[in-house]
């Protein structure tokens, strides 16, 4: 029987996180801006459908090396205005090519980034305010932001408050000076700790931390150091994310070199140190790099199997309609994905244009469609039943994780193991048939361990 060690360096593989299906680089069936409006519309007909809208803040004032998201660099927050301006225009768009939008109702609102809170407080109420004003609200909203501890002023959270935002998501990473400056992220604890306070104090009632392992340097003291730090302000949510080193993709990650990270054992061991640490204070594992305390939403929709997964990671419920505003922003259908142009300056230029700024899409097949559902039963269950034709097949391609006890079968439903946690990500690719074609290539995805 292999050691853990020998089954990390067997399996740490490229392969896709899998907060899509197909995943983006696989998209090929690209669909022209009527064909997804035409989408929009026949998923909007469904009385019972609700909107999922994200909107997407490019700007940062500096750089962070470890970075993977569409950010644009700046200190000039002369840039503000014409932004939100153009994010308006683009819901303006939406509602005049699709009237039906304006009369459904708006179950989540997310503020990504990039850093949301780099907006002035004024730009902020425009451009919330000017969103609301286009949909009705649900009376089961929930409404969340990003934000940088760093770039964050309690008045900006004030604002978001009077208009219904009740959770935030911190990016802390790691709370280790030596990590924080190779990742230029200099946040001292004590900015963190303000800014939770602070927002406790003014009402929101859910707060995230996202934190990395895997960073260059960072060690199993820097690790213990952080989740004790973090523990003392118990976060509701914290995800606790695998570093993705892609610098062929992002080229700021070659600030620092390959030597200056964990390998791939030692890389797994961060994670087990600090999932420990959480569980035995009373943090619940509810999916890949995932936990929770007990009373939280995606702790309850865990044990009540109805967690859901999209671009925007895990949520406590299925979101019918995904729209993305803003650069890069990607929206969703049962039939399509859509992506807006990255660069801002172009997406503005399209706008001006009185022009969606389409840059790539996917229209989804009947096969797209249905691993789609598998993959995402097995990244929220651990388990899934797998139809009866995609049997054979899968045991044939899992065949060797089974030997490994990573996996086991009842019948036709393929349930993780405790010891293949780890692999999740390597059991995923079973239903992919792209990734699978491709014979896994190593440029598209950062390794699964």
């Amino acid at each position: 029987m292999l050691t853990k060690s020998d089954l990390l360096k067997k399996y740490d593989i490229p392969a896709p996180r899998y907060t899509s299906y197909p995943t983006v680089p696989y998209w090929k069936n690209n669909p022209t801006t009527e064909e997804w409006l035409k989408s929009l519309e026949s998923n909007l007909e469904n009385p019972k459908s609700e909107i999922s809208l994200y909107v997407h803040i490019p700007f940062c004032e500096t750089l962070c090396t470890f970075c993977g998201c569409n950010t644009s660099i700046t200190k000039n927050h002369n840039v503000e205005e014409r932004y939100v301006d153009a994010l308006l225009s683009e819901v303006d768009l939406y509602q005049k090519n699709i009237p039906i939008l304006k009369s459904k109702q708006l179950r989540d609102l997310h503020l990504g980034g990039g850093t949301p809170t780099f907006l002035s407080e004024k730009n902020l109420e425009r451009l919330i305010s000017g969103i609301l004003s286009n949909f009705k609200q649900s009376p089961n909203s929930e409404f969340s932001l990003e934000i940088d501890p760093r770039r964050t002023r309690l008045s900006q959270l004030e604002l978001l408050y009077k208009y219904g935002f009740r959770r935030i998501s911190l990016g802390i990473q790691d709370f280790d000076p030596h990590v924080q400056r190779l990742i230029n992220r200099i946040q001292p604890f004590e900015i963190t700790q303000s800014i939770t306070n602070g927002a406790r104090n003014l009402g929101y009632t859910s707060v995230n931390f996202d934190l990395i392992y895997g960073l260059p340097n960072q060690t199993s003291k820097s690790i213990q150091n952080t989740m004790i730090q973090t523990l003392s302000l118990m976060p509701d949510r914290i995800a606790f994310y695998s570093y993705a080193h892609v610098p062929w993709i992002k080229p700021s990650q070659r600030l620092f070199t390959e030597a200056d990270l964990p390998g791939a054992e030692q890389k797994r061991e961060l994670y087990e140190l600090g999932r420990s640490i959480l569980e035995d204070n009373g943090y619940i594992e509810i999916g890949m790099d995932h936990f929770a305390l007990k009373h939280d939403k995606l702790t309850i929709a865990h044990k009540n199997k109805t967690l859901h997964r999209n671009f925007m990671g895990y949520s406590s419920h299925k979101t019918d309609i995904m729209l993305g505003i803003g650069t890069s922003a990607i929206s969703e259908t049962e039939d399509f994905f859509f992506q807006n142009i990255k660069l801002e300056v172009k997406y503005r230029q399209s706008l001006e244009k009185k022009e969606l700024p389409n840059l790539r899409g996917h229209k989804l097949t009947d096969s797209d469609k249905l691993r789609k559902k598998l993959i995402i039963e097995l990244m929220t269950n651990w388990e899934v039943e797998v139809p009866i034709t995609l049997v054979e097949d899968l045991k044939n391609y899992l065949s060797t994780l089974e030997d490994d006890k990573l996996l086991i079968w009842d019948k036709n439903k393929l349930k993780v193991t405790e010891q293949g946690k780890p692999f999740l990500r390597i059991i995923g690719t079973a239903f992919d048939e792209n990734f699978r074609e491709s014979k896994k290539e190593s440029s598209l995805f950062s390794k699964a361990i």
